[in-house]
Order: C-alpha cells, then sequence, then structure tokens
C-alpha cells in the first residue's frame, strides 16, 4: 500500500514519459484476481460501465479493512496502471479512511494535462465506483 500523498507526489513531478513508466511500473503491479471472481458469471455487475476499456472492480471488507481486486485486461497497460493506483492507494484501509480520502485525489494526479480527460473520466468513475461500494457496505453494517 502507498500513501495517497507518495502517490500524488510522484505524478505530478513526472513529464509525460516519466508518466507512461510509472503507469507500466503500476499496471504490472496489479495483483491477479482471485479464482472466485474470475469465475462468475455474473462478472457484468461489477464492471465499471463508464470506462471504454473493460474495468471490473470487486470490494470486499474483511476484520475492518477494505480489499480492493480489480481485474483490466493486460493489452491496456495504461488503464491497468490507473486502476492499479486506486487499489494500491486503498486496498487494507479502513471504511472510514476510504470515505473520507480527498476528492480531489483524481484531479491532484495531473493526469488530464498529461493523458487526457477521458482517462481521468474513466479513473474518477472507477474512484468513484470504490468509495459508493464501502459507503453501502458501512450503511449496511
Amino acid at each position: 500500500m502507498t500513501s495517497i500523498d507518495e502517490i500524488v507526489r510522484e505524478f505530478q513531478d513526472a513529464d509525460h514519459q516519466e508518466m507512461i513508466e510509472l503507469l507500466i511500473d503500476y499496471s504490472e503491479s496489479l495483483p491477479e484476481i482471485p479464482k472466485r471472481f474470475s469465475e462468475r458469471v455474473d462478472k457484468d455487475l461489477n464492471r465499471v460501465h463508464e470506462c471504454e476499456t473493460p474495468v471490473f472492480i470487486w470490494i470486499e471488507i474483511e476484520d475492518g479493512k477494505v480489499n480492493i481486486f480489480a481485474d483490466v485486461p493486460e493489452p491496456f497497460p495504461t488503464v491497468r496502471g490507473l486502476v492499479s493506483i486506486l487499489v494500491s492507494a486503498f486496498d487494507g484501509l479502513s471504511p472510514e479512511e476510504i470515505e473520507s480520502a480527498p476528492v480531489d485525489f483524481i484531479s491532484r494526479l495531473g493526469l488530464a494535462q498529461k493523458l487526457g480527460i477521458r482517462r481521468v473520466r474513466g479513473l474518477s468513475a472507477v474512484y468513484a465506483r470504490i468509495k459508493n461500494e464501502v459507503k453501502k457496505y458501512s450503511e449496511v453494517t
């Protein structure tokens, strides 16, 4: 797990080429999803439909910690890297920590200027999905 502030510093100081390299590094560190998710027939329920690239997110909360699992096809390393940033920042935190995470986290990364607004919109949708799923869980318990 990497802190939000560490990730923001990494990306704010990066030029376009460094940002691509960072995203590839993050892409390679995205863990494989557990078999129980890859075999599910209702996988579409976990798709983030706002993303052009197929992105799937699963949230579990166990022992007061949020576990985030994501699946993005390997032929999309930039998107995998973007999703991996969120997994790296939020996996293992408490629901309260995720709910109180900064709303401007995505914009603080400075991605819009370097990668374009479409990718930022997709990443923002994934971020919103994570926060909403955690909030839903908190309301139930």
